[in-house]
């Protein structure tokens, strides 16, 4: 598990002074970046070694609103482990309450066809070393 921290700014309220959903993956966006450099792997590096993760299911469960201010702790775990796909959970809480779970399932692309490529070694084995499931 890594815990990535989040100060909701103004910016990402809306008109009931909430953070705006879709902010929530915007957060699971930079959680995944820490995680990932957590794991030893700096994001800007990982194209070199034909890591380059897309989005191809996210799946929100909001439990409570937050607000302006309110310091959001992302506990970020990996839940599968596949050839060419990884998913990892983004369990949110508000000062030791759950406010919302984020769970995204990525597909590795390879860049130049645009199609699933297996999961370069050292990323597959940093994940599988810190998932729940393989």
């Amino acid at each position: 598990m890594h815990v990535y921290r989040h100060q909701i700014r103004y910016h990402e309220t809306d008109a009931q002074g909430f953070l705006f959903n879709a902010r929530y993956l915007e957060i699971a966006d930079v959680a995944m970046t820490e995680f990932l450099r957590a794991l030893g792997h700096r994001f800007q590096d990982l194209g070199a070694i034909g890591f380059d993760p897309s989005l191809v299911k996210a799946e929100i469960a909001f439990r409570k609103p937050t607000h302006f201010d309110d310091v959001v702790d992302v506990d970020v775990t990996c839940r599968h482990v596949g050839r060419s796909s990884f998913a990892l959970r983004y369990a949110m809480s508000c000062s030791a309450t759950p406010v919302c779970d984020v769970d995204i399932t990525y597909v590795n692309i390879a860049r130049d066809t645009e199609t699933s490529a297996p999961l370069p070694d050292p990323i597959a084995d940093a994940l599988r070393a810190h998932a729940d499931e393989v």
